[in-house]
Protein backbone atom coordinates (compact mmCIF):
# COMPACT_ATOMS: atom_id res chain seq x y z
CA UNK A 1 0.00 0.00 0.00
CA UNK A 2 1.31 3.66 -0.92
CA UNK A 3 2.06 6.20 1.33
CA UNK A 4 -0.73 8.30 -0.07
CA UNK A 5 -3.64 5.15 0.16
CA UNK A 6 -2.53 4.93 3.78
CA UNK A 7 -2.61 9.04 4.39
CA UNK A 8 -5.94 8.85 3.16
CA UNK A 9 -7.22 5.79 4.99
CA UNK A 10 -5.53 7.43 8.39
CA UNK A 11 -7.78 10.79 7.36
CA UNK A 12 -10.75 8.26 6.64
CA UNK A 13 -10.45 6.85 10.03
CA UNK A 14 -10.22 10.41 11.78
CA UNK A 15 -13.51 11.54 10.55
CA UNK A 16 -12.30 13.71 7.24
CA UNK A 17 -13.59 14.21 4.09
CA UNK A 18 -11.05 13.86 1.29
CA UNK A 19 -11.31 13.91 -2.51
CA UNK A 20 -9.83 11.15 -4.61
CA UNK A 21 -10.14 9.88 -8.66
CA UNK A 22 -12.94 8.33 -9.92
CA UNK A 23 -13.62 6.80 -13.31
CA UNK A 24 -15.75 9.94 -14.07
CA UNK A 25 -14.95 13.02 -12.04
CA UNK A 26 -12.85 13.88 -8.86
CA UNK A 27 -15.11 12.60 -5.73
CA UNK A 28 -15.55 13.51 -2.26
CA UNK A 29 -15.27 10.84 0.14
CA UNK A 30 -16.32 9.95 3.58
CA UNK A 31 -16.59 6.98 6.08
CA UNK A 32 -20.20 6.11 4.97
CA UNK A 33 -20.76 4.84 8.49
CA UNK A 34 -19.61 8.44 10.30
CA UNK A 35 -23.02 10.57 10.26
CA UNK A 36 -20.95 13.43 11.48
CA UNK A 37 -18.27 12.61 8.18
CA UNK A 38 -20.87 12.53 6.00
CA UNK A 39 -23.26 16.28 7.10
CA UNK A 40 -20.03 17.62 6.83
CA UNK A 41 -19.33 16.64 3.29
CA UNK A 42 -22.91 17.32 2.47
CA UNK A 43 -22.36 20.68 4.06
CA UNK A 44 -19.13 21.16 2.14
CA UNK A 45 -20.79 20.52 -1.07
CA UNK A 46 -23.98 22.42 -0.02
CA UNK A 47 -26.40 19.60 -0.79
CA UNK A 48 -29.73 18.82 1.00
CA UNK A 49 -29.63 15.45 3.12
CA UNK A 50 -32.81 14.58 1.01
CA UNK A 51 -31.14 13.67 -1.75
CA UNK A 52 -29.12 10.64 -0.48
CA UNK A 53 -25.90 9.88 -1.21
CA UNK A 54 -23.50 7.19 -3.78
CA UNK A 55 -21.50 4.42 -2.53
CA UNK A 56 -18.99 3.43 -4.40
CA UNK A 57 -17.09 -0.65 -3.15
CA UNK A 58 -14.16 -2.34 -4.55
CA UNK A 59 -16.08 -5.14 -4.87
CA UNK A 60 -20.47 -6.00 -4.38
CA UNK A 61 -19.35 -8.04 -1.14
CA UNK A 62 -18.41 -4.29 0.58
CA UNK A 63 -21.95 -3.21 -0.53
CA UNK A 64 -24.13 -6.06 0.30
CA UNK A 65 -24.43 -5.83 4.45
CA UNK A 66 -26.59 -2.88 3.50
CA UNK A 67 -28.61 -4.37 0.21
CA UNK A 68 -31.74 -6.16 0.72
CA UNK A 69 -30.59 -10.25 -0.79
CA UNK A 70 -30.34 -9.41 -4.51
CA UNK A 71 -31.34 -12.07 -7.34
CA UNK A 72 -28.58 -13.38 -9.16
CA UNK A 73 -28.99 -11.70 -12.34
CA UNK A 74 -29.14 -8.58 -10.60
CA UNK A 75 -26.29 -9.63 -8.74
CA UNK A 76 -24.09 -10.30 -11.54
CA UNK A 77 -24.82 -6.89 -13.47
CA UNK A 78 -24.36 -4.97 -10.31
CA UNK A 79 -21.22 -6.91 -9.67
CA UNK A 80 -19.54 -7.28 -13.29
CA UNK A 81 -17.11 -5.17 -14.76
CA UNK A 82 -18.65 -2.25 -16.30
CA UNK A 83 -17.89 -1.12 -19.66
CA UNK A 84 -19.22 2.67 -18.57
CA UNK A 85 -19.55 3.79 -15.08
CA UNK A 86 -23.14 3.03 -13.93
CA UNK A 87 -24.38 4.09 -10.28
CA UNK A 88 -27.17 1.58 -9.49
CA UNK A 89 -30.13 2.51 -7.21
CA UNK A 90 -30.84 -1.13 -5.42
CA UNK A 91 -33.31 -1.75 -2.40
CA UNK A 92 -31.68 -1.59 1.12
CA UNK A 93 -32.44 -2.61 4.77
CA UNK A 94 -34.52 -0.67 6.91
CA UNK A 95 -31.94 0.29 8.81
CA UNK A 96 -30.15 2.16 6.52
CA UNK A 97 -28.77 4.94 7.81
CA UNK A 98 -31.13 8.00 6.77
CA UNK A 99 -27.54 9.80 5.91
CA UNK A 100 -27.03 7.70 3.26
CA UNK A 101 -30.04 6.91 1.73
CA UNK A 102 -32.22 10.52 2.02
CA UNK A 103 -35.54 10.08 1.84
CA UNK A 104 -35.02 7.11 -0.65
CA UNK A 105 -35.88 3.16 0.56
CA UNK A 106 -33.02 2.46 -1.56
CA UNK A 107 -29.09 2.88 -1.99
CA UNK A 108 -27.06 4.01 -4.96
CA UNK A 109 -24.13 1.80 -5.22
CA UNK A 110 -21.01 1.51 -7.78
CA UNK A 111 -18.32 -1.25 -8.11
CA UNK A 112 -15.62 1.69 -8.88
CA UNK A 113 -13.60 0.18 -12.14
CA UNK A 114 -10.97 3.09 -10.81
CA UNK A 115 -7.50 0.96 -9.66
CA UNK A 116 -7.13 4.11 -7.19
CA UNK A 117 -10.36 3.86 -5.86
CA UNK A 118 -11.06 0.47 -5.32
CA UNK A 119 -7.36 0.41 -3.79
CA UNK A 120 -8.34 3.01 -1.67
CA UNK A 121 -12.16 1.39 -0.58
CA UNK A 122 -9.60 -2.18 -0.42
CA UNK A 123 -7.66 -0.44 2.08
CA UNK A 124 -10.37 0.87 4.19
CA UNK A 125 -12.02 -2.12 4.16
CA UNK A 126 -15.67 -1.24 2.94
CA UNK A 127 -17.77 1.43 1.34
CA UNK A 128 -16.82 5.04 1.17
CA UNK A 129 -18.88 7.57 -0.01
CA UNK A 130 -18.42 9.22 -2.73
CA UNK A 131 -20.09 12.32 -4.11
CA UNK A 132 -18.88 14.42 -7.49
CA UNK A 133 -16.22 16.79 -5.83
CA UNK A 134 -18.24 19.80 -6.50
CA UNK A 135 -20.50 22.81 -4.63
CA UNK A 136 -24.17 21.82 -5.59
CA UNK A 137 -24.81 23.92 -9.07
CA UNK A 138 -21.46 23.90 -10.05
CA UNK A 139 -19.31 21.94 -12.31
CA UNK A 140 -17.47 18.71 -11.35
CA UNK A 141 -13.77 18.95 -10.85
CA UNK A 142 -11.91 16.64 -12.47
CA UNK A 143 -8.33 17.34 -11.08
CA UNK A 144 -6.40 18.12 -8.20
CA UNK A 145 -5.98 21.56 -8.55
CA UNK A 146 -9.74 22.49 -9.57
CA UNK A 147 -10.61 20.06 -6.35
CA UNK A 148 -8.41 22.78 -4.16
CA UNK A 149 -9.96 25.61 -5.90
CA UNK A 150 -13.45 24.36 -5.71
CA UNK A 151 -12.77 23.58 -1.99
CA UNK A 152 -9.47 26.17 -0.78
CA UNK A 153 -8.54 23.96 1.87
CA UNK A 154 -11.51 22.95 3.46
CA UNK A 155 -10.62 18.85 2.59
CA UNK A 156 -8.83 17.02 4.95
CA UNK A 157 -6.86 15.20 1.85
CA UNK A 158 -6.67 15.35 -1.32
CA UNK A 159 -5.42 11.60 -2.95
CA UNK A 160 -3.88 12.65 -6.43
CA UNK A 161 -3.37 9.76 -9.13
CA UNK A 162 -3.62 8.68 -12.16
CA UNK A 163 -6.85 10.72 -14.14
CA UNK A 164 -9.33 8.45 -16.41
CA UNK A 165 -12.10 11.51 -15.10
CA UNK A 166 -14.00 11.86 -18.14
CA UNK A 167 -15.92 14.48 -16.72
CA UNK A 168 -19.38 13.34 -16.99
CA UNK A 169 -21.05 11.53 -13.89
CA UNK A 170 -21.93 8.27 -14.04
CA UNK A 171 -25.16 7.36 -15.42
CA UNK A 172 -28.09 6.34 -12.12
CA UNK A 173 -29.78 3.25 -13.06
CA UNK A 174 -32.55 1.48 -11.25
CA UNK A 175 -30.68 -1.99 -10.46
CA UNK A 176 -33.71 -4.47 -10.89
CA UNK A 177 -35.42 -3.00 -13.89
CA UNK A 178 -32.26 -1.39 -15.51
CA UNK A 179 -34.16 1.92 -16.41
CA UNK A 180 -32.22 4.63 -16.77
CA UNK A 181 -32.93 7.30 -13.91
CA UNK A 182 -30.29 9.78 -15.04
CA UNK A 183 -27.66 9.55 -18.21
Amino acid sequence: MSWHIREAVRRLGTGGVIAYPTETVYGLGCDAFDAAAVLHLLALKQRDIRHGVILIAAGIEQLEPLLLPLPAAVRKRVAGPATTSITWVLPCLPDTPAWLTGNHDSLAVRVTSHPLAAQLCKSWGGPLVSSSANRHGKAPATSPLAVRRAFNGHLDYILHGNDYATGIPSSVRDGITGKVLRN
